[in-house]
């Protein structure tokens, strides 16, 4: 299997996936994102930097990077394009786009009954600051991106008005998400192929648990109603393989705060026995193989 890794740095997550698959018996070409061109009426139809994508037996995508709302729509459609030609791509470009937007993912899981926490999205400063005042404690992500970075958690409403003023400047959306009291711990789970392959808890000193803003992991067991519910959530987004984040709350409910459709995984391997990126290149070859 020739297996086309996009991303647009090479890291830690990237050398995983390599070694999984050459152990796996497969060759792997690691190509940027940013450098796509799609062709009509001559060949090759889809490539980067220059190398035919079309020639790959599957395509896996490590990140949909920042860019212009073209570029980010170009990226997609080049995606869909592939798996239009009979390419597996892993995730699913539906997924990815389910995924990226925390407001597709949140109406989504809404929609398949799946706890997950109040949540407003606006476009103006006069609506965000009215969802401010019903909720009272609220956390402001941006409706693209990961890791944490540019969350921020409100409780005043003159730091609200300074905050989401600085968002209408940049012509941002407003995501609101009302805070759900915790004990500085949530739940990573790693879902490959309907399963649970791991899952740990992730702890820090204060609201925000990311391991890349400073949150640590621990091994977790799960209950099998969580279990459950981290399948339905991958399900309801149709991921591939995802991160979902559960949030358990003082009430003895269980919260899905996010599904991530690519996900990292290098602090919950350090918890695990399980070969995560092995896992994913596995259900990888079942989908190659059903592709035939």
């Amino acid at each position: 299997m020739d297996v086309a890794i996009l991303c647009a740095d090479r890291g830690w997550h990237i050398a995983e996936l390599q070694r999984a698959l050459e152990w796996r018996g497969h060759r792997s070409c690691v190509l940027p994102i940013t450098a796509l061109t799609a062709r009509i009426g001559s060949a090759p139809r889809l490539a980067s930097d220059g190398t035919p994508l079309d020639e790959f037996d599957a395509v896996i995508v490590r990140i949909i990077p920042l860019g212009s709302l073209e570029q980010i729509i170009f990226r997609m459609d080049a995606l869909h394009r592939l798996e239009r030609m009979g390419i597996p791509v892993h995730n699913p470009p539906a997924a990815l786009e389910r995924t990226v937007d925390k407001f597709y993912t949140s109406w989504l899981l809404e929609d398949a009954g799946i706890p997950t926490p109040r949540t407003v999205v606006a476009e103006r400063m006069e609506d965000a600051m009215a969802a401010f005042r019903e909720m009272s404690d609220v956390v402001v992500k941006p409706l693209f991106g990961s890791n944490g970075r540019g969350m921020v958690r409100v409780d005043d409403q003159e730091i609200a008005y300074r905050v989401f003023r600085a968002l209408e400047m940049e012509r941002a959306a407003y995501y609101i998400q009302q805070v759900i009291p915790h004990e500085g711990r949530d739940l990573r789970v790693f879902v490959v192929g309907g399963r649970v392959i791991a899952a740990a808890w992730r702890v820090a000193d204060h609201w925000r648990t990311n391991v890349a803003r400073g949150g640590r992991m621990e091994p977790a067991e799960l209950p099998e109603s969580w279990v459950e519910l981290a399948l339905r959530a991958a399900r309801a987004v149709g991921a591939e393989y995802a991160g979902v984040d559960l949030l358990p709350a003082p009430d003895g409910g269980v919260y899905v705060l996010e599904v991530n459709g690519i996900p990292g995984w290098q602090g919950l391997q350090g918890t695990t026995r399980v070969d995560i990126a092995g896992a994913i290149v596995e259900h990888l070859e079942e989908r190659v193989r059903g592709a035939v």
